[in-house]
């Protein structure tokens, strides 16, 4: 009896055991499928290619006891000079250019070979600071150092022509990685299939990361569909420091992934998407070394309507921190992007156009020596009203006169739109006025007009109505930088025995930035007073006769006249 009440418990007990087993395990494949749902979209299903196992906050965490709290995150090599990006904890001051000193190591050395100043430092790139440094000598590694404070570690060295440079994630929850390296053809879709998004804190570790196919793929830009994971991190999460430690990158299918400086960042918040347009007219433009027109272009085009700008800064050395602060100080809404990445004017107007979406209902993409002149004496924002009246319009596309130097070989005072008076009799191209919200999610836009969604179109505003005067061939002494910023940041370089025909040339100047010993009296077959009388009629002020972008002190170049 005590043997048969023995077995009886032995098989009562495997019996629990099975039981216990079985419901485990159901309870184990149930809350897998859960945090399946919770992690990925619904109907879409990235593939995790490893569990992050370590816990978030020693994930994250860039700044282990004992390292500097401001380092060097990562370095990216252009053609004619290195950019090192600084990292800063929100708290720390940042440094001015007198602070730092770019410096040169040989490898696994911390005693510096070589020690020079920077060009410049920038203090608008997030949660970075820009370091502009000459480039380093073969062999050598780029860091700074901090004066009277050492040496700051090296970062990784990317090129700029083979790198995921910036991200962002639109209100569709869609991720926007804008790249460099891809080279697909301008203007055309790619075969999304073959291109996937990858995320993590260590790209070079793919087995750390998450991968989500691409939505969609054109020029230098893949779109990707986030994986709830990014989306939905807890709060505390958010910070700065959380975006700053995410990155993304993109694989083509068989080849490596690109190297990566981008970093996950929401573009909008919920607020944003509930309210209305705050701007019926926008523009966007990007510029290196123009801060001397800018205030002459603001003024007159905020006269005409125009409510906000975003402005790209792509390098530039000419303060035009100061004049941007100046406009903002008596009432404009400028905001100035620093945006280093050189051969990206069609990327860069693509992100403009996404930032742009919920806060303007048209956006302009013109340049600083571009403005809107409106022959039929209507503001701008009616001309873009009427013409726009049927729903199905999203897109006006402007006429643009190229005016030449007009006799002139001094700047004139007064500023472009009273100082050029003569133009080529026909148009050049056009520049579009834009609703964001109707461009297609590829973002193709080849700087002078964009794709738009099925059901939109396009029109070609007539000139009696609205027209570009395009200031495009100043006098020498501002040609002669438009021609250094062609050979720096445009795709086509002046200074190559290639595409010699291409308007983004001037017929007949050659490889050389040589003055032409004609240049002053070129470009001119017809004299265009239009817009000259206009800003002098409504601008000027009746007792000191200056306008108001005008230098207030007098100058013998005001005399021309």
């Amino acid at each position: 009896m005590k043997d048969r009440r023995k077995r009886s418990g032995s098989s009562w007990g495997v019996f629990f055991f099975w039981c216990a087993f079985v419901l485990i395990f159901f309870a184990a494949f149930n809350f897998s499928a859960a945090l399946r749902r919770l992690l990925f979209t619904e109907g879409f299903h990235p593939r995790m290619v490893t569990k992050w196992n370590i816990p978030a906050m020693e994930a994250i965490s860039a700044e282990k006891s004992g390292t500097p709290a401001i380092s060097v995150r990562e370095t990216v090599i252009f053609p004619d000079e290195a950019l090192v990006f600084l990292k800063y904890p929100p708290s720390a001051a940042l440094f001015t250019k007198d602070d730092i000193n770019c410096i040169y190591l040989l490898p696994n050395s911390s005693q510096p070979q070589l020690e020079l100043s920077p060009s410049s430092v920038d203090y608008d790139y997030g949660n970075h600071q820009i370091v502009r440094c000459p480039l380093q000598p073969r062999g050598l590694i780029l860091s700074v150092a901090v004066k009277h404070n050492g040496n700051l570690t090296p970062g990784p060295m990317h090129r700029w022509d083979s790198l995921a440079y910036e991200a962002m994630i639109d209100r569709d929850n869609s991720t926007i990685v804008f790249v460099k390296g891809l080279n697909l053809r301008s203007g055309r879709v790619a075969d999304s299939s073959r291109f996937k998004c990858l995320y993590g804190w260590d790209l070079t570790k793919p087995k750390f990361a998450l991968s989500a196919d691409a939505i969609s793929v054109a020029q230098e830009i893949v779109r990707c569909r986030t994986p709830l994971s990014i989306l939905n991190r807890p709060q505390r999460f958010t910070s700065s420091s959380f975006n700053d430690s995410i990155k993304v990158s993109v694989r083509v299918i068989g080849q490596r992934t690109l190297n990566s400086i981008a970093r996950v960042k929401r573009q909008y918040g919920s607020e944003q998407l509930a309210r209305e347009k705050q701007h019926e007219l926008c523009v966007c433009t990007m510029l290196r070394n123009q801060a001397r027109f800018l205030r002459e272009w603001v003024m007159y085009h905020a006269h005409v309507g125009v409510r906000r700008w975003f402005i790209y800064d792509n390098n530039s050395d000419d303060d035009i921190e100061g004049v941007v602060e100046s406009l903002v100080g008596t009432s404009y809404n400028v905001s100035r992007h620093v945006w280093p990445w050189i051969k990206t004017q069609e990327a860069g107007f693509a992100h403009c156009a996404l930032r742009a979406q919920d806060s303007c209902d048209w956006v302009g993409f013109i340049d600083v020596d571009e403005f809107f002149h409106l022959p039929s004496g209507l503001s701008l924002n009616d001309v873009v009203a009427n013409a726009s009246r049927p729903s199905e319009v999203a897109e006006l596309r402007v006429p643009c006169h190229s005016f030449g130097p007009s006799g002139l070989k001094k700047v004139p005072m007064k500023g472009v739109t009273a100082g050029y008076t003569c133009r080529l009799a026909a148009p050049e191209r056009h520049k579009s006025i834009v609703k964001p919200e109707a461009l297609n999610t590829s973002l193709i836009n080849v700087v002078h007009h964009f794709h738009l969604k099925s059901g939109f179109r396009h029109i070609n505003m007539n000139r009696s109505k609205l027209v570009i005067n395009h200031y495009k061939y100043q006098v020498w002494e501002v040609f002669k930088e438009k021609f250094y910023r062609r050979v720096a940041t445009y795709v086509s370089d002046w200074q190559q025995e290639r595409n010699v025909g291409s308007k983004d040339r001037a017929p007949g100047l050659g490889t050389k930035a040589v003055e032409p010993s004609d240049w002053s009296m070129r470009f001119c077959e017809v004299k265009d007073t239009g817009l000259r009388d206009r800003i002098l009629k409504t601008f000027t002020d009746p007792k000191t006769s200056l306008l108001p972008w005008e230098d207030h002190q007098p100058d013998e170049r005001s005399k021309i006249y």
